[in-house]
């Protein structure tokens, strides 16, 4: 009887300093952890990335346009503009960006009014944007949108607006960890006319033959 409890003691013994096991199980309660934090470190960090392109693409088109070097633009030069801007996005995709210029002019009364506007998308492989509606309309009051230090009386604006819908799958990820729903990003950039007063879409504003600008 002796001997059997004196065999029980050192088989306890040796398993309380068996060790072999252990790492074993240390990884298996480890890893998923790891795992999710590194996949949540490269899906928020392409979020980031992205978003800081969607701001890009929006100073980009208001820049570009507020220094065209023709008075009145057509939808050709807007088409490009916006092929020039959206393709900042890549290596990430570029279907999901939607952007567009919107051309606005102060009043005397500090009062914000849509001239112009024009919106744009490129479709995933294609070499030009395609040109759609915006979803401003002329003579929309924008004055609500405007920073107070921008609304300087009888000047005109451009101003450009990019949104995005960042999923993991445009970053190559499958979504363990972000909503495979995605995010919407967005940004809008505001800038003043450099070459002309104004730039004219389908003859909006209407231009004297002076070339000055309306400032009613």
């Amino acid at each position: 009887m002796t001997s059997i409890w004196l065999r029980l003691r050192r088989s306890a013994g040796d398993f309380r300093r068996d060790r072999r096991g252990v790492a074993a199980l240390e990884f298996a309660i480890i890893a998923p952890v790891m795992l999710v934090m590194f996949l949540g470190t490269v899906e928020f960090s392409s979020g980031i990335a992205v978003n800081r392109k969607v701001t890009l693409i929006a100073r980009t088109l208001a820049d570009l346009t507020s220094q065209a070097a023709v008075q009145a633009v057509t939808d050709p030069y807007l088409q490009n503009i916006f092929t020039a801007s959206i393709v900042i996005v890549k290596p990430y995709a570029q279907t999901p960006v939607k952007a567009q210029i919107s051309e606005i002019y102060v009043d005397s009364n500090q009062k914000a009014t849509v001239q112009w506007s024009k919106g744009a998308t490129l479709a995933s492989g294609a070499l030009q944007a395609t040109l759609t509606a915006s979803s401003r309309n002329t003579n929309d009051i924008v004055t609500s949108l405007v920073p107070p230090a921008l609304l300087v009386k009888q000047t005109y604006l451009i101003l450009s607006e990019v949104s995005y819908l960042y999923t993991p799958a445009n970053s190559g990820t499958i979504g363990y960890v972000m909503s495979k729903t995605g995010v919407n990003l967005s940004d809008v950039a505001y800038t003043r006319t450099r070459q002309f007063a104004c730039v004219t879409y389908n003859n909006v504003p209407v231009v004297t033959g002076t070339s000055t600008c309306p400032t009613p």
